[in-house]
């Protein structure tokens, strides 16, 4: 892409600076009870974890996403209360996005607003991961109205504070434009072997690092501190790692725990630097 180029001057991310994890999107919370657990567990720096039913909200409230939703969103509370420990705070001050598939710019306005007005109502999210999101110049003033009318609806209700979050689920590094359309944007998803040889995008260098996630899948246990080097230097400041892939018999990596969940924790928990 003509916007790519290797990073020349320093590594991007500051060693002291607190890496987070974005989770986006576990499998059904009845189907993986651990991997919604682990969401509010004390020394896990959580920034935030995707709802996702149905390739959107469903088409009813799920008792089973209500009760998750309801812990995640009880956590954040207390935590921003100060009713927890400092470690708590870091892990359970995660928001809760529901999930709006845009189907790289196909689906219609109306239709995603629907689905957003159902996660507010049923699953009171604080934001929303915008999956699939268009990256091309063209693609872009329907996205800005689209999170425009998102930050307004989260804005009118109770269920965000701080206007809510939005994050651009591309993937890929889009357009430079897209920066200024929501809070977030997903820049790299893909494996491993890919992602340690990558390049970051020179304009980038303009924002902070929690302007940028990446998530990568299939990284082995042995390259996990390589990893977080790749991130740091690129300027990523939310990641998600596992050793998962599309061969362990499920079509998204990212719908479970890594096996090495507790040693990434610990590695960029509270107090863990380079």
């Amino acid at each position: 892409m003509p916007y790519l180029t290797a990073p020349a001057d320093a590594c991007r991310t500051a060693s002291g600076e607190q890496l987070g994890f974005g989770v986006p999107g576990y499998a059904h919370p009845l189907l993986a009870p651990a991997e919604w657990a682990e969401l509010t567990r004390p020394g896990t720096p959580l920034h935030w974890a995707v709802l996702n039913i149905a390739n959107g909200p469903g088409s009813r409230p799920d008792p089973h996403c209500l009760e998750a939703a309801g812990r995640l969103r009880n956590a954040r509370e207390r935590a921003l209360r100060g009713e927890a420990p400092d470690a708590a705070v870091r892990a359970s001050g995660g928001r809760l996005l529901g999930h709006l598939d845009l189907a790289h710019g196909e689906r219609p306005f109306d239709e995603l607003i629907a689905d957003a007005r159902s996660f507010i109502d049923w699953y009171r999210v604080g934001g929303f991961y915008l999956a699939r999101c268009p990256g091309e110049r063209s693609g872009l003033p329907a996205v800005r109205r689209l999170t425009g009318t998102l930050h307004a609806l989260l804005a009118a209700s109770d269920s965000a504070d701080d206007g809510g979050r939005l994050v651009l689920g591309h993937g890929f590094q889009p357009y430079p434009g897209y920066a200024e359309a929501a809070d977030q944007l997903v820049t790299f998803q893909g494996p491993w072997t890919d992602y340690r040889w990558s390049q970051v995008a020179e304009w980038t260098a303009d924002y902070p690092p929690e302007r940028f996630a990446h998530f990568v899948h299939g990284v082995p246990r042995t390259h996990l501190e390589e990893a977080m080097r790749v991130a740091r230097w690129q300027g990523a400041g939310t990641i998600f790692f596992t050793d998962r892939d599309d061969r362990d018999g499920q079509s998204d990596p990212f719908a479970t725990l890594p096996r090495y969940w507790d040693e990434i924790v610990s590695r960029i928990g509270p107090g863990i630097s380079e």
